[in-house]
């Protein structure tokens, strides 16, 4: 191994883009702005929305609820 054979390999390797860094940075690139921008989205979203509403109790649970717990229902 002498200086001129690493010297011309380094030359021809540097010549063209590497396949797999074109690889990488097609799928990586778009995957990385996906993730930050899901990111920034669900902090705004935490600061910004207001909390979701809980959805109403039926009066039927309500009641159903009463008699477990041994209290009478009014209007009975």
């Amino acid at each position: 191994m002498d200086g001129k054979d690493f010297a011309g390999k380094a030359a021809a390797e540097a010549k063209g883009l590497n396949p797999g860094l074109i690889v990488l940075l097609v799928i990586g690139g778009p995957l990385v702005v996906f993730l930050v921008a899901n990111c920034v989205m669900y902090l705004y979203a935490q600061k910004n929305l207001p909390p979701r509403r809980k959805k109403p109790v039926s009066k039927k649970k309500l009641k159903r609820e009463k008699l477990k717990q041994g209290v009478s229902v009014p209007g009975e």
